[in-house]
């Protein structure tokens, strides 16, 4: 893979003025530099991965996030590559200086957004997109330096021994692109799960500044001069001082961060395989509220009222066998069970994780009712989607779509029309369909873009909000949680296949604290007056959220 004696092509000049002089023999030194050039390579990869994973958790649509941050990033390389031409004579120096610098920028870039998210983020007016602006900072400064180190890399192998120009890039990029692959699979299976997302881009950058030390002022040190020496020696001191000192204080950070999102009384804060999982509140009174990475999924003073608008209409008819989709928290099932007729609740949930803290958490087992204790509750840890395909047909008279909300690309399929296809499926004779579709005054075509999708799977739909009256604290699955002081509804889609469900409550429940008749048709008919018609379906090949 190596070509190390491939002749220069004739009447070539070098930017440099002869070969450098080298501790070592030529062949090691080529080696050390592709070395170099593969760890520099996996740490850069690492920084684009922990801007996209960072910035979905913090800012939501991960294609979106995705697309800004590698389409920012691929053009500033290009830009940084031009750039690094002027620093050829000094490679050396420039690649130490360059690896210096992407060490601090992209080591820090973490826990940088996660401070700004943290303590800015419910600012609003012309702040409102400035995690967002930021995001696009930090993909250009660091893709500007991963651009920078081709050209200065390539001028160093030329320094060791002269080759063709095609030997040369072939020998780099092959130890650039196996890197990348090595700091693509270390990101998601080592970095996050063992070390977390602060803490592993630290240690990325540490190895980052190491290895561009080490290779400059160990392999290169005879062409510095005493002076640039010294200077690119102080320079690594510090950044690895600067990310060392981070790294110590990462804990008692991620708490302040903490306690600046989701207020001073978080009890539990934990990372499951699946996302982090945070929960508030149930001691002195404070209401117990949940939060899946970042975004309120249940809980506050509003969330009696999101759950038994969520599940009690759809009970409304026979629900002997009720399937709760999400919903590993037990609150939509505490709902079903308030039923006497309830024989079978079936839950199908992603995390097991928020399933043991539902059942485990004194504060959030007592919301819950205990569900978990009741014999009729079944538990089933796996994709919903999956779960479906593999499912019994007929099978259940319910199906309580308790999901996170459409708009976060995540859970996109799980609104899909693919998705309601195999839900009808597992409805029996009768069996009634209940969707929670997001807000309905800040995401009237997302909500709108649910109904078309039901109604396309061969569902009649009936549509209804729900106004939260409170102070707009309650839940809303996919809500980020610095926006829980705003106001908001709650939209749902209650859908049979054999006729246009109706909206109302079964006759031998105990009568919900939140619900009536009247309020229902009420609700029905606000849910209409924002009616967009005509909109497509949402499909896993297109989706409309």
């Amino acid at each position: 893979m190596i070509e190390s004696r491939a002749p220069a092509p004739p009447g070539t000049s070098p930017s440099w003025g002869g070969p450098a002089r080298l501790p070592v023999r030529p062949g090691t030194g080529r080696f050390l530099v592709l070395a170099g050039v593969f760890v520099c390579a996996a740490c850069g990869l690492v920084y684009e991965l922990e801007l996209v994973a960072l910035a979905s958790y913090l800012i939501g649509d991960s294609v979106t996030q995705a697309s800004v941050v590698l389409s920012v990033m691929v053009f500033a390389m290009g830009i940084g590559s031009l750039a690094a031409k002027r620093l050829r004579r000094h490679a050396a120096a420039g690649f130490c200086a360059v690896e210096a610098a992407l060490a601090l920028v992209g080591g820090s870039s973490a826990m940088v957004l996660y401070a700004v998210f943290a303590w800015t983020g419910d600012w609003g007016g012309l702040w409102v997109d400035g995690p967002r602006c930021l995001l696009v900072v930090f993909s250009l400064v660091i893709g500007l330096l991963i651009g920078a180190e081709v050209p200065l890399l390539m001028e160093l192998i030329q320094r060791i021994r002269r080759q063709d120009a095609g030997g040369a890039v072939a020998d780099l990029f092959a130890a650039d692109y196996v890197g990348a692959l090595v700091g693509g699979l270390a990101f998601p299976f080592l970095l996050l799960p063992v070390l977390g997302q602060l803490t592993g881009v630290l240690c990325t950058g540490t190895v980052n500044v190491l290895a561009g030390g080490a290779l400059v002022l160990g392999l290169f040190r005879r062409d510095l001069t005493r002076r640039a020496r010294w200077l690119l020696l102080v320079a690594n001191l510090a950044v690895l001082g600067v990310l060392a000192t981070a790294a110590v204080l990462v804990g008692d950070f991620e708490q302040a961060a903490r306690r600046a999102v989701y207020g001073n009384d978080v009890r539990v804060a934990v990372r499951t395989e699946v996302q982090e999982v945070v929960l508030t509140g149930g001691v002195h009174g404070r209401p117990v509220s949940l939060f899946l990475d970042g975004r309120l999924r249940a809980g506050g003073r509003g969330e009696r009222r999101y759950h038994e608008a969520l599940v009690h209409p759809a009970m409304n008819g026979p629900h002997a066998r009720v399937l709760v989709l999400g919903g590993g928290d037990g609150l939509a099932a505490r709902e079903v069970l308030r039923h006497p007729g309830v024989r079978q609740v079936d839950i199908v949930e992603l995390d097991a994780g928020v399933v043991r803290l539902a059942r485990t958490d004194p504060a959030l087992s007592a919301l819950n009712g205990h569900v978990y204790g009741d014999p009729r509750v079944h538990v089933t840890t796996a994709d919903p989607f999956r779960w479906l395909r593999r499912a019994p047909r007929g099978a259940y008279d319910v199906v309580v779509s308790d999901l996170p909300d459409p708009a976060v690309t995540a859970g996109t399929k799980l609104y899909s029309l693919e998705f309601y296809g195999l839900t009808r499926r597992v409805l029996a004779s009768g069996g009634r369909l209940v969707v929670h579709a997001g807000q309905v005054a800040c995401r009237r075509r997302d909500f709108w873009t649910v109904d078309s999708t039901v109604r396309a799977a061969g569902l009649r739909t009936a549509p209804y909000r729900v106004a939260d009256h409170d102070d707009g604290s309650g839940a809303d699955p996919g809500r980020s949680a610095p926006a829980t002081r705003a106001p908001l509804d709650w939209g749902f889609v209650l859908a049979r296949a054999d006729a246009r469900p109706v909206l109302g409550l079964a006759r031998d429940e105990r009568p919900p604290r939140t619900l009536t008749r009247a309020g229902l048709a009420a609700d029905a008919r606000a849910a209409d007056r924002t009616r967009i018609r005509g909109l497509p379906a949402s499909t896993l090949v297109h989706p409309r959220y």
